[in-house]
């Protein structure tokens, strides 16, 4: 079954390219593409916006995993229902913004990504289609309730990248260079800095105010070395000033940072006890 995709009208794809390259810009610390990006996100998938409205159609089925069949079915049934209902001229528009403002401010490469879950993102994007025959529809969507409803051990065993050409050119240009660069903390910041796009900060929030709390009592903890305790002092202190600041590019990357360090100090003074 050979079907058609334009990744440029596909919602999902299109916000899950941004968020990898928005991952990537911090990475490299490119502070300008990644106000870009972020000015992006928060213009054309607001809250009250039909995109976020389509792209939370869309994760209701691709991020769904491990339910009972029946209930992945009415997942299905209620999403194509809800997405039937979009003004579809409005929803046109506003991808032509969303792409004309990637095509001017970013790169048409951007579309080049990577994206992990993209075979299903493709398959949800096509059971939209109007024009999708019966028989591919029936087959697809069958396909797609039993992704939903299989085990981890099955979706880990058939999670095989669709496109080849896509996938080579993302470990080229950023997982075998990136692979290692973020630990586990980091990875876990970029993740909740990047969702709190589309629920205003509340989860960012929550887990800011855990970490910081975490990572002040880890620098109280390696500042009674005297070797870092000069320099531990002073991060302290700037990592305690964050409270009193807004969740902004600038606090993310002090508490990036603050995290790096504790990982780079925590690892020397690991090695010097051996």
């Amino acid at each position: 079954m050979r079907l058609k995709h334009n990744k440029k009208r596909n919602t999902a794809f299109v916000y899950e390219a941004l968020v990898r390259e928005l991952t990537e810009s911090v990475v490299k610390n490119n502070k300008n593409k990644q106000n870009k990006i972020v000015t992006i996100i928060k213009d054309h998938f607001t809250s009250d916006s039909i995109l976020k409205k389509e792209l939370d159609l869309y994760k209701s089925i691709y991020e769904t995993r491990h339910i009972e069949k029946n209930t992945a079915e009415k997942i299905m049934g209620q999403v194509k229902y809800e997405h039937n209902s979009l003004d579809k001229r409005r929803l046109f528009q506003e991808q032509s913004a969303l792409i004309n403002k990637i095509n001017r401010t970013l790169s048409s490469k951007l579309y080049n990504n990577f994206v992990p879950n993209y075979k299903t993102i493709a398959s949800v994007y096509s059971i939209f289609q109007d024009g999708l025959p019966v028989k591919d529809r029936v087959l697809l969507e069958e396909n797609i309730v039993e992704q939903m409803s299989a085990s981890l051990n099955v979706q880990k065993e058939e999670q095989v990248p669709i496109d080849s050409l896509v996938y080579g050119s993302f470990v080229k240009n950023f997982n075998e260079e990136y692979s290692d660069a973020l630990s586990e903390n980091q990875k876990s910041l970029l993740t909740k800095y990047i969702s709190s796009f589309s629920d205003n900060a509340l989860e960012l929030k929550i887990y800011l105010n855990e970490e910081i709390g975490r990572i002040k009592e880890t620098l109280t903890e390696l500042g009674k070395k005297d070797i870092f305790k000069e320099k531990i002092d002073k991060v302290y202190d700037i990592i305690d000033n964050t409270k009193n600041k807004a969740i902004d590019t600038e606090t993310l990357e002090l508490v990036l940072n603050a995290q790096q360090l504790i990982e780079e100090i925590s690892s020397y003074d690991y090695q010097g006890t051996n």
